[in-house]
């Protein structure tokens, strides 16, 4: 007796519902149209018997069921992509598609100077890129949406393996007189916790800076409301207080065209360390420590 079984893109199409949670988003992401896409989920409900997707004119709601099988739908792909993966992996070094995602606080100022060493060394590699906040990024590698992460740590990004690149110094931004000249740090005890603006929640360079600084009260004072440190940078330029930036930041000129000066944080743990993360026993593991050491030499 013959056995039907769900076509990987039936279940491409059942995972990409449940991130989008709408028809239309869900079939554009897929590069198929929205008949296409609940033609093929009304395909796969039938083969198994179920209905995996409550259906109304506002609301697409997953049962139960359906939740549990679009989850066994993505260890499925993922399992499906790393078959390519070991093809890839056997053949030349850093070639085919690779998916990363980057957080936004490392993105604006690593990527345009690694990039074009990658293009120049590695033609063959086709690298899509994400910039997502880490909680974003670390569900997106455990749910296979992308291959590895820069990452700042510490972060529990959960069961990974990593390759650390380099340590990124905290340094205090704002103007020079309320930084003062006379010395070259400054000690995380003398910040002005009412004067501080930091990234909103959801920004792991938050939880670092606070931190570093180890005073409870920061957390409670401190501002948080950036979404940007450009932003940030913005609204201290303007007056409005001091704020904490990684050195990469500096180093790629963020405050070029503004009255601020920085100094470096003068604290116990004073750096976030920079880190590549990728799934544990991927068969691409070695693709990605060259990688981390492609941007470990960049930097």
């Amino acid at each position: 007796m013959a056995t039907y079984l769900p076509t990987l893109k039936q279940l491409q199409y059942l995972v990409a519902l449940q991130d989008h949670g709408h028809f239309g988003r869900a079939a554009d992401a897929c590069f198929v149209t929205q008949s296409t896409l609940s033609a093929g989920i009304r395909e796969l409900e039938t083969l198994i018997g179920v209905v995996l997707v409550e259906r109304t004119r506002r609301v697409v709601r997953f049962t139960p069921l359906g939740d549990r099988i679009a989850d066994k739908a993505r260890r499925v792909l993922r399992e499906a992509e790393e078959l390519g993966d070991l093809a890839r992996a056997a053949g030349r070094p850093l070639s085919g598609e690779m998916r990363m995602s980057v957080i936004p606080t490392i993105a604006p100022f690593m990527l345009p100077r690694i990039l074009p060493r990658l293009r120049r060394d590695y033609p063959d590699l086709k690298l899509f890129l994400r910039e997502e906040p880490s909680a974003a990024a670390c569900e997106g590698l455990h749910h296979g949406r992308t291959d590895c992460v820069l990452l700042a740590l510490p972060y529990a990004c959960g069961e990974v393996s990593s390759e650390f690149l380099f340590d990124d110094r905290l340094f205090v931004a704002g103007p020079e007189a309320e930084l003062g000249s006379s010395s070259l740090t400054i000690r995380a005890a003398d910040i002005d916790e009412t004067r501080l603006l930091l990234l909103e929640d959801g920004h792991c360079l938050k939880d670092h800076a606070l931190a570093a600084c180890n005073r409870p009260e920061l957390r409670a004072e401190a501002t948080m409301l950036g979404t940007s440190l450009h932003t940030i940078v913005q609204m201290v330029d303007n007056g409005l207080g001091v704020t904490m930036l990684p050195e990469m930041a500096l180093k790629a000129g963020i405050l070029d065209h503004t009255g601020l000066t920085a100094r470096a944080l003068d604290a116990e743990n004073p750096s976030r360390q920079i880190a590549l993360v990728w799934r544990r026993a991927s068969p691409r593991e070695k693709d990605f420590r060259l990688l981390a050491n492609v941007l470990a030499e960049v930097h």
